[in-house]
């Protein structure tokens, strides 16, 4: 369980660092959204399959074949791309509440049609977070778009499938590097497009490669770890963490502002996590 842990808060906190660096690149146009997600993709996939074939090495263990699947792939691709689109056209709060209703919405979903069925004291947990969750970002929202609120959507349901995806995984490097390298031949056309259509300053590359390699690269190599101790409710609930994880790293690295606001809904939405999973516990005892 304290594996499970510090595995789960090691990977929130690449999630929200992922937040981080997209707003900053995507925010300031310091790069465009199909060159940010190609540069995302291919660099995570580099280092992720190098680490992947080093420890192979090590291990005397080499397979030739690559780990993961195609479908995991698809959705770890449909993911990114949508995500760095959506942004184009939607604020930052709009385009977080959007994303989590998603993923919380279709993998308790899923949860639910596989019959792990949360007790009632897990759901009021999960209303008290999801409620403080509404509360922290909803006076930033307006009249979204629609483009961008529909690739939002799917960004969103992208994430859960490729987290699902997961759940077991007894490799999660090899995984998540063969993942990621299937995803790179869905971003040749982006390449492509990005070479002849785009620009990006050199911030931009370097924001972009931050989140490949490191937030998403690796964090995701974490959360599939994590997923081994986790319920699909849990894995689903945990995640509403990242935005405030988020809040609080531009409060301190973007120079935003300390609020009331910021720290009641925080307060909240931990307290409803916790009190979710220490009911999970309790009901398995």
């Amino acid at each position: 369980m304290h594996s499970t842990f510090v595995l789960t808060a090691i990977a929130m906190l690449a999630f929200a660092a992922n937040s981080l660096l997209a707003r900053e690149a995507l925010g300031t146009v310091s790069i465009e959204a199909a060159g940010y997600t190609a540069v995302r993709i291919v660099s995570g996939a580099l280092v992720l399959y190098s680490l992947m074939r080093r420890g192979q090495l090590q291990s005397a263990s080499l397979e030739r074949s690559l780990p993961g699947d195609w479908w995991a792939a698809a959705a770890l691709f449909v993911y990114a791309i949508a995500f760095s689109a959506a942004y184009l056209s939607l604020g930052a709060a709009t385009g977080a509440l959007i994303l989590f209703s998603s993923v919380q919405a279709s993998m308790l979903a899923f949860g639910l049609f596989k019959g792990d069925r949360p007790s009632l004291r897990e759901m009021i947990g999960f209303a008290i977070a999801f409620a403080a969750f509404v509360y922290l970002i909803l006076p930033g929202v307006g009249r979204p778009d629609l483009g961008g609120s529909l690739l939002m959507i799917a960004s969103g349901i992208a994430w859960a499938v490729y987290t699902l995806r997961g759940r077991g995984s007894r490799d999660p490097i090899g995984e998540t590097a063969g993942n990621f390298v299937r995803a790179s031949f869905f971003c040749l056309p982006l390449v492509i497009f990005a070479l002849l259509y785009e620009t990006a300053t050199l911030a931009g590359v370097l924001l972009a490669l931050g989140s490949g390699i490191v937030a998403s690269g690796l964090g995701y190599s974490v959360w599939y770890r994590a997923l081994r101790g986790l319920t699909t409710f849990q894995a689903a609930l945990i995640q509403l963490s990242v935005p405030v994880i988020a809040a609080l790293g531009a409060i301190l690295f973007l120079n935003e502002r300390l609020t009331l606001h910021f720290v009641v809904a925080a307060a909240f939405v931990i307290g409803g996590i916790a009190f979710a999973i220490l009911a999970k516990q309790k009901r398995q005892a």
